[in-house]
């Protein structure tokens, strides 16, 4: 195992390893480095957040304002622009009826996001960190890519977002591949906000939020939704008249909710607040009060989610080719073109959904969709790239200066971003999405399987350990996810029509099946090995 290479995996009474603090309710600590170096761990956490002192109060304003911003930095995932672009496929396809599986995709992903903040709270350790001190060398290397993986491809998304939302904002000027270069840079600029203090930074995810609410909120008043068929449609699960394409934006919903490397991100997220994990009331208190941030957090998000579902429920579903054709040509729209005159059901994306905005209700607001997505690209890319600080520091345990992190994460994730950015064009980035998509689907076992497993271990959380219900009902949880992303992967797949793809996807497969196979076989001996241990 592991353990072999790193140490002893059971340290006892260890107060302190490489000037990390262990904790006491966990028998497992930070990893023995090869150097020991003076640098922490990771540049996030050089500085971190006090929590005042109250005195017998069940709940205190001051110490959730203290709390608060693992979660909204956290929530900025379920606002990038595949999500954005899933909400509108939604709308324009199904109208409102899919509200109620947006609304349960967030209740997942919170259960989802308590048990990585819980992980963090407990353990001083992110799940990266986790997953380093339990995995044997060669699962825990082929974890690492599939995670990395699945960061590339929500950074594409959401670069590829910012650089669509220059072009329209710039009304064509700026090229894809000149936004991407745009975003490449002033991500760097903004990461290194933190070097000003952690609640500066904090703060701006907070503005970057709140103008993703104002741009998106405007588009909501401006088309004034049906009220009552929007709550029909959250609070009523049903899809009446739908078919295999509502069937399909649903699957697609839940995979673009969901992702794999948000789990790893929380989960290092709440190390940056002042928590003495050998005092059981600071980390329990440290627990209800992150839970409680986190729902706050998704509730905007929701809200922001359901503004775009309901924009293009309202106003585009069931329109055609030829009647946002005629509209774009009675208003004067250079982009007539996007809309071919047949009778076929609008496709929309980022893209044309700013057009065909600006065509039914003036530029404003094509302008104001687009500062809407550029804050929601920006934001997530710039999470996107601590995502993978956190995995790759992680998994390899590097110690590296804060500017070789950066560049090394980026350019890991930007390459292949600036490809496609040269060699698409920004009206038919349709396709690369739903690939997108369906990569992001493919990794989520290799981050549900891990956090349930190490959550659930006494070894490790001790009395936070997940009780019966939450073992149950997060394992019913995970293999629901995982089989919705399933059929997504299979739809995606046979929509290609193409037989040497479906050699290629079967071979894939099972190479993917058994890896995820050798990832469960490694979690149950960790338990069995972590139980013995305890005997």
């Amino acid at each position: 195992m592991k353990a072999e290479q790193d140490g002893d995996l059971l340290e006892e009474d260890s107060p302190q390893e490489n000037g990390v603090q262990t904790n006491q309710y966990s028998s497992i600590s930070p990893p023995a480095s090869p150097v020991v170096e003076d640098e922490p761990f990771s540049t996030y956490f050089e500085e971190k957040v006090p929590i005042p002192e109250s005195v017998n109060q069940a709940f205190s304003f001051r110490k959730l304002w203290a709390f608060t911003g693992p979660g909204f930095l956290m929530s900025i995932a379920y606002l990038d622009p595949g999500n954005i672009e899933s909400d509108l496929q939604s709308g324009a396809k199904a109208g409102f009826k899919l509200l109620w599986v947006l609304l349960g995709a967030t209740i997942i992903g919170l259960l989802l996001q308590r048990l990585a903040a819980r992980l963090g709270v407990v353990t001083g350790m992110h799940l990266a960190e986790v997953c380093n001190r339990q995995y044997p060398t060669v699962p825990r290397i082929l974890l690492w890519l599939m995670v990395e993986l699945a960061i590339i491809g929500s950074d594409m998304q959401e670069v590829i977002g910012c650089a669509i939302a220059l072009n329209l904002l710039s009304v064509g000027r700026i090229p894809l591949w000149a936004g991407v270069l745009i975003t490449i840079t002033d991500t760097f600029v903004f990461l290194f906000l933190d070097k000003y203090g952690l609640r500066k930074l904090e703060a701006f995810f907070g503005f970057l939020i709140t103008v993703m609410a104002v741009s998106f909120g405007y588009e909501y008043v401006l088309v004034k939704p049906d009220q009552p068929q929007l709550l029909k449609g959250m609070f009523v699960p049903y899809c009446s008249g739908c078919g295999p394409v509502q069937l399909e934006q649903a699957v697609g919903i839940v995979g673009a909710v969901i992702m794999p490397h948000n789990i790893y991100l929380h989960s290092a997220l709440v190390k940056s607040r002042e928590v003495d994990r050998k005092n059981k009331k600071e980390v329990k208190e440290a627990n209800k009060y992150f839970f409680i941030e986190s729902t706050i957090a998704l509730f905007v998000s929701f809200l922001i989610n359901v503004f775009v579902v309901a924009v293009f429920a309202q106003a585009f579903y069931n329109k055609t080719n030829m009647q946002v054709n005629e509209e774009c040509n009675a208003t004067g729209s250079p982009h007539t073109d996007l809309f071919p005159l047949n009778n076929d059901t609008l496709e929309v994306d980022i893209y044309k959904g700013g057009v065909v905005l600006g065509c039914f209700f003036g530029p404003a607001a094509l302008y104001i969709w687009a500062i809407g997505i550029l804050a929601a690209g920006q934001s997530s890319t710039m999470t996107g790239t601590y995502s993978g600080q956190f995995v790759m520091e992680g998994f390899l345990n590097l110690r590296w200066s804060r500017f070789a992190r950066v560049l090394l994460t980026r350019s890991i994730a930007i390459t292949p971003t600036l490809l496609v950015a040269i060699f698409q064009d920004v009206q038919h980035l349709t396709g690369m999405n739903d690939f997108l998509n369906v990569l992001q689907s493919m990794q989520l076992p290799f981050a549900l399987i891990p956090i349930l497993t190490f959550t659930s271990l006494k070894s490790i959380m001790n009395d936070f350990a997940n009780g019966l219900v939450w073992k149950i009902s997060g394992g019913v949880v995970i293999l629901v996810v995982c089989a919705i992303n399933m059929y997504f992967v299979v739809v995606y797949v046979t929509s290609l029509n193409s037989v040497a793809l479906y050699v290629i996807a079967a071979l894939l497969s099972v190479a993917y099946l058994g890896f995820v196979v050798l990832e469960w076989d490694c979690t149950l001996y960790i338990q069995i090995y972590l139980i013995s241990c305890n005997f």
